[in-house]
């Protein structure tokens, strides 16, 4: 009697000791697999635009658990901009997706150059430059751009000159899917780009050469043409898609889609 109450003890005990080695190792494993962290996605703004405009996409980003930047672009040079967003990057831990739209496609290009963090360059509507290239080079390269003549320059003291697009041009020629109240305001706060930074060719090796790129083109763009973002995602092997009828503010008129787009870059990085 007492031999086999004894076994039923022993038997008793080894059950228990396995629930705690269940109930010990299972919250390590869980902790373990949730600490591996999301990237922070780095959103830098193009020209004629601010950090605000991306504030419809950072919010679903932030509903979606990812720590988001949004960067200010100085719109000085295609080099001292992305020297700017390279010293950001740098202060930064941890993975990172980086994306750029319109112009701050190409400071995204040079910036992340070398950058191990940099998992993943997400293109809105955007500007990827190879070596020797502009982006008023691509955007003539195929037809459909009608940017230049809405351009209005106001001379630098110390010289050169900045641009700004014609506040009464805006909505048609950058935000023709934006509200026309909500392109109003836009307008008005328009950070303006130099001459000499459209201008500039990119130089040296850019990283959409050796990272995941993802380009999410607008249809109806009237500054960068649709056929020009195409050019450039097939040349950088990107992941694409297309969004019909969209404006140039494609991240400013559809947020959704351009936040679920960097969202599907991020789950990849």
């Amino acid at each position: 009697m007492f031999g086999r109450t004894t076994r039923r003890l022993a038997a008793l005990a080894t059950a228990l000791l396995a629930v705690v080695s269940v109930v010990t190792l299972g919250p390590s494993a869980a902790t373990a697999t949730a600490s591996a962290p999301k990237p922070t996605i780095v959103l830098v703004h193009g020209a004629f635009a601010d950090s605000s405009g991306w504030n419809g996409v950072t919010a679903r980003l932030l509903r979606a658990g990812y720590p988001v930047v949004a960067a200010a672009n100085p719109l000085r040079g295609v080099a001292s901009d992305a020297a700017q967003v390279k010293a950001l990057l740098d202060r930064i831990s941890g993975p990172i997706v980086l994306v750029g739209h319109s112009y701050g496609g190409a400071v995204i290009s040079r910036a992340a150059v070398g950058d191990k963090d940099v998992k993943a360059l997400v293109y809105v509507a955007a500007f990827a430059p190879a070596a020797g290239e502009s982006g008023a080079d691509l955007s003539a390269k195929f037809p459909g751009s009608t940017l230049a003549d809405t351009l209005r320059p106001v001379p630098l003291p110390g010289g050169g000159e900045d641009l700004y697009v014609d506040r009464k041009l805006f909505h048609r020629q950058f935000a023709a899917d934006v509200p026309a109240r909500d392109a109003a305001l836009m307008a008005a706060a328009q950070r303006p780009i130099t001459s000499a930074a459209l201008a500039e060719d990119a130089a040296g090796p850019q990283a959409w050469q050796s990272i995941r790129s993802y380009f999410l083109i607008a249809g109806a763009d009237r500054n960068i043409p649709p056929r020009v973002q195409q050019f450039m995602a097939q040349r950088a092997k990107g992941v694409v898609r297309t969004v019909p009828r969209a404006s140039h503010a494609v991240f400013v008129s559809q947020p959704g889609t351009t936040a679920s787009f960097i969202i599907r870059a991020a789950s990849r990085a």
